[in-house]
């Protein structure tokens, strides 16, 4: 992939890029891990009676033991363990709906080997929406920092997928410089 570029003008103006197989099968096994680890936390928690009476759908009170998970779905507020708790419980089904509905994007609009990709400003910000978890789940993994090197010596178990995690940075970065555009 060489960067994202603008194609066309006004409402008919999308943002191109052209992904190689490898790419493409490397973003959609990504993607297709973290929906996994989404969907199992979903299937954790137990359907609740009267969520299904009311209408109102809750989901777990608890942060997940999980530490890429936990970075996926942070709480909502550090000051009170109680109000992190309610918060938790009525608004994570609705941040693990929204995180698969990115995710759903990028696996439609991503040919399965590889090639053109063409997005419209709403398509993109779910790419970035997906792309930003994808990254937040391999940096947790991979325990990226801040002050971290550009390259980990050779013999870091890390260092192949810590070169994953720099091309996904490469490849938001760019998405959101020419996403700036369309604006």
């Amino acid at each position: 992939m060489n960067g994202w570029k603008r194609s066309g003008r006004g409402g008919k103006a999308r943002l191109v890029a052209t992904l190689e197989v490898q790419e493409a099968t490397v973003l959609r096994g990504l993607i297709g891990e973290v929906r996994q680890m989404l969907a199992a936390r979903t299937a954790e928690h137990p359907t609740d009676e009267l969520g299904e009476l009311t209408g109102m759908r809750t989901g777990p009170s608890t942060e997940p033991d999980d530490r890429v998970l936990a970075r996926l779905l942070p709480d909502f507020s550090r000051e009170d363990a109680n109000l992190a708790a309610a918060l938790r419980s009525l608004h994570e089904p609705a941040l693990i709906e929204a995180k698969d509905a990115a995710a759903t994007v990028v696996l439609e609009t991503l040919p399965e080997r590889g090639g053109r990709v063409e997005l419209t400003g709403e398509q993109a910000d779910a790419w970035l929406a997906a792309l930003n978890d994808v990254r937040l789940a391999l940096g947790t993994a991979l325990d990226v920092s801040e002050d971290m090197p550009e390259d980990l010596p050779p013999d870091d178990p890390r260092s192949a997928h810590f070169g994953v995690y720099q091309w996904l940075t490469f490849v938001q970065d760019a998405l959101v410089q020419t996403r700036m555009q369309l604006r």
